[in-house]
């Protein structure tokens, strides 16, 4: 359990909350939310105790465990993955290591012996014995192969990585668990095995989340960061949702009133202030309108960007037709004689653990990549545009935001582009700022604003959602669920893909499964996990949806 008592931080001089008073109890998971900036990961760390605050206190009973995904990918290189993974469970694994340490010594002493038999003793009460087979299970169900549980941590690359920390962090069931983003890099099956693992997890979970089925699966309560306090509601982000959106109608009702109010006052004030015998109600009427005048309307962190997407003109039935697709990277081979017709209402999410192969599947619609075999045939009412997974190339020169995407727009007035990038929160002089200098979300945002203005009736967007905050999706997400083109797309965030795909593609290791369903619809349906159960035949840890 964790009391928090009149807790307030001020960060570069700018209040980031205060006065926050939460308990965070045994047997229920925390969703902090906020926009970017809103202090979502600063108040982890305040928990954690690796940042200090500036007033009140944190009370967590002694003897209580605390665990904390870490984010340095770098710090345990030198150590195997199995190793790091007990290192989340710090008594057992220096148990383990001493109780090493004595029985590799050539001159076993009986002080030893004594030393020894107290060790096994503590290893077994800590679970010792069944800690390695946990460790493999956690690391499989995070999606990393068994052929690398014995590996060094630098052999592995950062995605992997991260599931190793992810396992290092719930291993040994911890009495506080602090994640921050805790499904970055993860893709949809490993997603779903957190899910089922944090619902049975016993005691108190703390995780900062942009992806909102998670949240929605794993949150008993929902701790908001915003008007510079930190609220906290029952229920899951859904419930959050409702009840904001009933709160933001009651503020906007109120204010309304307010504004009404004041108008009527200064209406009076205005008539009979001259009037010697209203002088003293106008005078009154006057304290009344200057005390409305002062009082401070909360100012809300969160912003929704606008995002739209309008094609120029009306898809035909032939939209694409892919034949005999096939394509060979560094010896791996990523799409074998793969085809795939889309008509002109498809929103097709492409899904599965073959994620090389969807990406390079995007690159040769796009025309980015040649296939070594196969044909792409786009219909003549088609107009595509591309978002691809990694954009670096189109922020490498020295423009700022606001010429960087006149070079996309035919509209070529400076006041008509400031106003398109002002819709999409950069506002006054963030339209200035170097492409250079741009964080992941913001040339997240800066892309979606090219595509826009293309005009384009078919979208291809790789693993759009990355790096964007909460209310950056939910837009995104709402403009691809009105648009009247074709999509194509892949996303780790299983609300995105159910919400928006009407076709579920999923490419295997030994062929494609074509279904015309919700995503929802599709990993519970019967017939398709016979057929996953038939292409995944033969495949080292397998997964399913």
């Amino acid at each position: 359990m964790i009391t928090v008592s009149d807790l307030s931080l001020t960060f570069s001089d700018r209040p980031l909350f205060s006065d926050v008073n939460l308990k965070f109890t045994p047997g229920n998971c925390y969703g902090i939310i906020g926009a970017n900036g809103a202090g979502k990961s600063t108040f982890l760390k305040i928990l954690s105790g690796e940042l200090e605050h500036d007033k009140g206190e944190i009370i967590i009973p002694a003897g209580q465990r605390m665990a904390v995904l870490k984010q340095d990918h770098f710090a345990f290189d030198q150590y195997k993955v199995k190793d790091t993974v007990m290192m989340g469970h710090p008594k057992l694994y220096a148990t383990l290591k001493e109780r090493e340490t004595i029985y590799e010594k050539a001159d076993f002493s009986e002080e030893d012996g004594l030393r020894a038999a107290e060790l096994e003793g503590e290893f077994s009460e800590l679970g010792g014995w069944e800690a390695e087979n946990q460790i493999e299970q956690m690391l499989s169900g995070l999606g990393l192969e068994e052929s690398f549980h014995d590996r060094q941590m630098e052999e592995l690359d950062e995605g992997q990585k991260v599931r190793v920390l992810l396992a290092q962090a719930i291993f040994g069931t911890p009495d506080i668990l602090l994640l921050d983003e805790p499904t970055n890099g993860l893709d949809l099956e490993s997603i779903s095995w957190l899910e089922e693992f944090l619902i049975e997890f016993p005691n108190t979970v703390i995780v900062v989340s942009h992806d909102r089925h998670f949240l929605n699966s794993v949150c008993t309560h929902i701790c908001d960061i915003d008007f510079g306090k930190i609220r906290m509601y029952s229920g899951n982000y859904d419930f959050w949702y409702q009840m904001s959106q009933i709160m933001q109608r009651q503020a906007r009702d109120q204010q309304k009133k307010r504004e009404e109010k004041m108008k009527d006052l200064k209406d009076f004030i205005l008539r009979f202030a001259s009037n010697a015998a209203k002088s003293r109600q106008a005078t009154s009427r006057k304290k009344i309108y200057d005390k409305l005048a002062l009082e401070e309307l909360e100012v809300t962190t969160r912003k929704f960007p606008y995002v739209n997407f309008k094609s120029e003109r009306d898809i035909g039935n032939n939209v694409v037709r892919v034949e005999g697709l096939s394509l060979e990277k560094d010896g791996v081979t990523l799409l074998s004689n793969f085809s795939l017709t889309v008509n002109r209402t498809d929103k097709i999410a492409f899904v599965g653990m073959e994620h090389n192969s969807k990406s390079a599947l995007f690159d040769i619609l796009a025309g980015e990549v040649k296939p070594d075999a196969g044909d792409v045939y786009w219909g003549q009412t088609a107009s595509f545009t591309y978002l691809g997974k990694d954009n670096t190339q189109y922020f490498t020169n020295n423009l700022n935001i606001t010429d960087w995407l006149r070079q996309y727009s035919s509209d070529q007035d400076e006041g008509y582009v400031r106003g398109f990038l002002g819709r999409m929160l950069f506002s006054g002089d963030e339209s200035l700022k170097p492409v250079k200098v741009l964080s992941g979300g913001e040339k997240v945002r800066c892309m979606l604003s090219k595509l826009m203005l293309s005009g384009a009736n078919v979208l291809i967007l790789d693993e759009p959602t990355n790096h964007l905050d909460l209310e950056a999706i939910t837009s995104l997400n709402e403009a691809l669920v009105d648009f009247p083109g074709v999509v194509l797309f892949n996303s780790h965030d299983h609300e995105f893909v159910n919400s928006i795909a009407n076709r579920i593609v999923e490419i295997t290791p030994n062929g494609v499964i074509d279904r015309m369903m919700a995503f929802d619809d599709y990993i519970t349906d019967e017939h398709v996990k016979e057929t996953r159960t038939e292409l995944y035949k033969g495949v080292v840890n397998k997964i399913s949806i």
